[in-house]
Parts: structure tokens; sequence; C-alpha cells
């Protein structure tokens, strides 16, 4: 079973301050044991929302919306996506992220869909499409 762990922004994050040394060999070690443990399928940081954009949908169409946006508790600073057997499994790694700077935060660790949550509205027809992207997005990887 895949998980997305969201790893919050901060106001500091959404100014564009860069981690320091401290934080990026810490992460960097996490990250390699991840990877050792075969957990880690992919993660990345992201840029502030000074950098984006939203597409926002109505009846009238879509809209594009330049950032920055308003800094809230859901923004988003970077994420990662783990494959394990239970949420608590992924409970118990996201435990071990690196906290050096013992900043007060939280994680939020979301299950993602796989094809058998979907049901009998995932035709064998769809499966296969499904399959056949997700072949072509590893081959590219």
């Amino acid at each position: 079973m895949q998980f997305f762990i969201i790893m919050p922004a901060s106001p500091e994050t959404e100014a564009g301050v860069m981690p320091g040394t401290e934080l990026l060999q810490a992460m960097g070690e996490f990250n390699q044991q991840l990877a050792a443990a075969g957990v880690l399928v992919s993660g990345n940081g992201l840029h502030p929302t000074s950098r984006s954009a939203r597409v926002n949908f109505s009846d009238s169409g879509a809209a594009i919306e330049p950032g920055p946006f308003t800094f809230s508790p859901n923004t988003i600073a970077g994420y990662w996506v783990w494959e394990l057997p239970s949420l608590q499994a992924a409970c118990d790694w996201a435990a071990k992220i690196p906290n050096p700077a013992e900043a007060h935060y939280s994680e939020e660790i979301r299950p993602i869909f796989g094809p058998d949550d979907f049901g009998e509205a995932l035709t064998p027809e769809l499966r296969q499409q499904e399959e056949n992207l997700r072949q072509r997005l590893i081959l590219r990887s």
C-alpha cells in the first residue's frame, strides 16, 4: 500500500528560506534509510507559493490565479510517497522524520488509492489502461 506523506510549510519556507546544512544532512540520511528499507517511492521539496499558481474551476470555466497565496497550516512544503504494508508502519517511519530545530508541526499521512479500491467501476479495460500508463511512467523514470 502506498502512502502520501505531507510536509507542512512554515512562514520560513514560504519566504523562500532554504534549509541549512544540518537539516539537509539529516533529511538525506533519513531518505537513505527509507530507500535502503525499500520504503521510498518518491519525494520532493516544493518551492514557495510565490512561484506557484492555482487553476480554479467553476461553471464559467477555468481561471488561473498566480501565487503567492495566503499562508495557512495547510500549505505544503514537500512530500514523500512511501510503500508500506499498513498505516501503522507509515506512522512508525514518520515518527523518525528528522527535526533538528525541534519545530512544532504535524505530518499528514494519507493512503493512496490502488486499483482494487475502485471496485467494479474500474472495468478490465480501464484497469489495463491504468496499468499501461504506469508502465510508461516507470520506463520514463
